[in-house]
């Protein structure tokens, strides 16, 4: 009996036992995610404590004097939609985009659905349609970001502008950099890039690490180790990608 006892403790000091049915693998991923979710809780924070700041604006005139005042609308800046030039289509391709980070996390968790059968085909199948989820989700980005950079025909008129050294009369500002933006002040185009960009990172680290488990089920590894429990520690980082770009396209694009 006492030697039972002291097998017990043993295992549970090796790791015998698994805190609620999981490993440390997955225990360690949970430990990143909390602490990357505190990340990105601090930047929408910052968004929102610095829009609070300023008055919001629907859009300006052509001879409109810039001022750090004003926010502007983003309905009234994300309204571009591809091959659909000059028509006003407010939050429509974001909304696409969305869609289609949603839709990827659903064929992941059909991947690790297959992964509990162990079914190495539809785990392929499924893990493929991911990637081209975050792949069709990170294109879609690159033409967001293009398009906001380079602006809108009619830019807007300022009336002073302190270009090179000198100061110019009348100068038009078309586009957004995290110097100047047409739309608004500075900071809006700042914590654009930064916020969707960070996020960007995140889903273009997400498609590497879903292809490489694609790559190993393919080569049968995971096969020969008896479990897929890779694919659903991958499947919750992918997860809380999209987690994250709900309360991004919540507090950036809606609020």
């Amino acid at each position: 009996m006492a030697n039972s006892a002291a097998s017990v403790v043993k295992n549970l000091w090796n790791g015998g036992v698994e805190p609620m049915k999981a490993s440390y693998g997955k225990l360690m991923m949970w430990f990143f995610l909390v602490s990357d979710a505190f990340t990105f809780s601090g930047l929408l924070v910052a968004y929102g404590m610095v829009r609070s700041a300023h008055t919001a604006y629907s859009g300006a005139p052509k001879d409109f004097v810039f001022s750090s005042e004003y926010w502007p609308i983003p309905e009234k800046v994300f309204e571009a939609v591809p091959f659909l030039h000059g028509i006003s289509l407010p939050l429509v391709f974001v909304g696409i985009m969305t869609f289609i980070l949603i839709l990827s996390s659903v064929t992941m968790v059909l991947a690790v659905e297959a992964g509990h059968r162990r079914d190495k085909k539809s785990v392929e199948k499924w893990m493929l349609w991911t990637i081209v989820g975050g792949l069709t989700f990170l294109g879609c980005q690159a033409w967001e970001w293009t398009h906001f950079i380079v602006g809108t025909e009619e830019g807007t008129i300022i009336g002073r502008a302190f270009i090179d050294g000198e100061w110019v009369e009348g100068f038009k500002m078309i586009g957004a950099n995290l110097t100047y933006n047409q739309y608004g002040p500075p900071d809006f185009a700042a914590f654009f890039f930064f916020i969707t960009g960070f996020h960007g990172f995140h889903v273009f680290s997400g498609v590497v690490f879903n292809f490489l488990v694609y790559y190993r089920t393919v080569t049968g590894m995971y096969e020969r180790r008896g479990h897929y429990e890779m694919v659903e520690k991958v499947g919750l980082y992918w997860h809380f990608v999209d987690l994250v770009w709900v309360f991004v396209f919540t507090f950036f694009y809606l609020v």
